[in-house]
This record gives C-alpha cells, sequence and structure tokens, in this order.
C-alpha cells in the first residue's frame, strides 16, 4: 500500500444540537450535525402522516364528486 495516500482515521464526537453526544471513528474532528436519532422525529414516534388519500381522492373533493 502506498504511503501517505490514505487520511487518518482517528476517534472522533459527534454532537447534535439536541445535546447527544456520539463517539465514533471519522477521518473528521469535531462534527455539529442539527439532528440525531435521539431527536429526529421519524426514529422517535412523532412523525405526523397527514396524507389520507391519494390523487384521486384529491380530484374529488376538488371537485365534489364524492
Amino acid at each position: 500500500m502506498k504511503e501517505g495516500l490514505h487520511p487518518t482515521y482517528n476517534q472522533t464526537t459527534i454532537t447534535c444540537a439536541c445535546g447527544n453526544v456520539l463517539e465514533v471513528g471519522s477521518t473528521k474532528t469535531d462534527i455539529k450535525v442539527d439532528v440525531c436519532s435521539k431527536c429526529h422525529p421519524y426514529w422517535t414516534g412523532n412523525l405526523r402522516q397527514e396524507t389520507v388519500g391519494g390523487r384521486a381522492d384529491r380530484f374529488k373533493k376538488k371537485y365534489g364528486l364524492a
């Protein structure tokens, strides 16, 4: 393997806006993110799906057919 070709792989911390801190291995140091698995709506179960119907239902509602 060639010397000096690959970046250095170090232990780093990922800090979320919610305050969660993760210790991982990365080529970057001190990563800051907006959302993580502790505060993302999909992973916490707070995701709201407001889709009631499809395109046909919207068409019928728009033109009063249903």
